[in-house]
C-alpha cells in the first residue's frame, strides 16, 4: 500500500487560492490513480477531483469544476490540488487517496480508493 501525507491546508480568506500537496511513499506512485476528497463536520465525504496514473485523464466534481486543477509529478511521488475562488463552502478536511489503476478508469467513489492520507484542514473565512 502506498502511504500518503497531505499538506498545504490552513486558514484563508474568501476569494483566495491555495495548493494542496499529497506526498506519497512506498510503491511507485506511477502505478496509482489519485483522488482528492473532502469532508466537512457532520457531512459525508465528497469527491473533489481525480487524476489517472500518467495525468492524461482528469475528473472534477461539479462543485469545483472551472476553479480547480489536479496534477501530479510521478518522478517526485507528488500529487497536487489547486483551487481558486475559495468560499466558505470549501471549508473541510481534504484527503488524498490512491488506487492501483493503470488505465483511464477514474472513479469518484471513495470506496474504490484503498489508500488514504490523514487529511489537511482548509478553512475559508469571509
Amino acid at each position: 500500500q502506498v502511504q500518503l501525507i497531505e499538506s498545504g491546508g490552513g486558514l484563508v480568506q474568501a476569494g483566495d487560492s491555495l495548493i494542496l500537496t499529497c506526498a506519497a511513499s512506498g510503491p511507485p506512485l506511477v502505478a496509482y490513480a489519485a483522488g482528492w476528497f473532502r469532508q466537512a463536520p457532520g457531512k459525508e465525504r465528497e469527491f473533489v477531483a481525480a487524476i489517472n496514473w500518467n495525468g492524461d485523464t482528469l475528473n472534477y466534481s461539479d462543485s469545483v469544476k472551472g476553479r480547480c486543477t489536479v496534477s501530479r509529478e510521478n518522478a517526485k511521488n507528488m500529487v497536487y490540488l489547486y483551487i481558486n475562488s475559495l468560499g466558505p463552502e470549501d471549508t473541510a478536511v481534504y484527503y488524498c487517496a490512491a488506487s492501483e489503476l493503470s488505465g483511464q478508469y477514474l472513479p469518484a467513489d471513495a470506496h474504490e480508493y484503498p489508500s488514504w492520507g490523514r487529511g489537511t484542514q482548509v478553512t475559508v473565512s469571509s
